[in-house]
């Protein structure tokens, strides 16, 4: 958002928890952005406050995530996974497992699995959730009320209240990760990929490796697919630094 306001030559302000890590701010300063660090979570509400303050526009990417794309059509996430494992032996995975952030993500896999009739009958969304986040809990009680002081210490994903794009109804189940297990998946990953990944892409794995254990316990093979959600080297001086951990 940064680099294209940049292009239009208009002013851009990144509200974030004064927990981001140092290189998420680094780059919005790169490209032009300047950064208005909160304390707490409520980033929307501090977003509007401000843009009413200047006299900016707020770009609600919580509200609007789950209809940005068309989840109908061919030229999304979900369609892109099911294209790239058109030629593999399970060409319809049993699990796609992703975490929540704006809730986006998970809204336009579940509607489009729904919206597909031959996905719909071998396909099931798991949609992981990190500690200091409600997401979990407004999926078990279907209610949106719920509310806590502070954010999710993994970056990214999990909110401390129910966003307008977290579609509960496209889920079919939750799985609640600790953040330790994030953490050392996410390193334990790097050896794997031969490449550093954030600590979303680690809550990923511990939910990918969860659905996969409980299948292998029923004699069931399949798919199961997952999402690397960002780079870790914006995580060297947080997650990547054991003092820090």
């Amino acid at each position: 958002e940064a680099y294209f306001a940049r292009l239009i030559g208009l002013p851009f302000i990144a509200v974030m928890p004064n927990t981001t890590s140092r290189e998420k701010v680094a780059r919005i300063e790169f490209y032009g952005g300047r950064c208005h660090m909160i304390e707490g979570a409520d980033v929307s509400a501090a977003s509007r406050a401000l843009a009413t303050e200047i006299g900016g526009h707020f770009m609600d990417q919580f509200t609007y995530a789950e209809r940005a794309t068309d989840w109908r059509g061919n030229n999304n996430i979900a369609e892109s996974i099911f294209e790239q494992l058109k030629l593999e032996p399970h060409p319809c995975p049993s699990w796609i497992v992703v975490s929540a952030g704006t809730g986006g993500t998970a809204a336009t896999i579940g509607r489009y699995i729904r919206y597909q009739p031959t996905r719909n009958a071998c396909t099931r969304l798991a949609v992981v959730d990190p500690e200091h986040s409600v997401f979990f809990d407004a999926y078990k009680d279907r209610k949106r009320c719920h509310r806590l002081p502070h954010g999710s210490r993994i970056e990214g994903i999990g909110r401390p209240i129910v966003e307008p794009s977290f579609l509960p109804d496209t889920i079919d189940r939750m799985i609640k990760v600790p953040d330790t297990l994030s953490l050392a998946a996410m390193r334990a990953l790097e050896g794997l990929l031969g490449r550093k990944v954030g600590g979303s892409t680690g809550t990923n794995f511990i939910g990918a490796l969860q659905v996969m254990g409980e299948m292998k316990a029923k004699g069931e093979t399949g798919a199961v697919v997952t999402l690397i959600c960002d780079g870790g080297e914006r995580y060297l001086d947080t997650y990547y630094d054991d003092a820090w951990v």
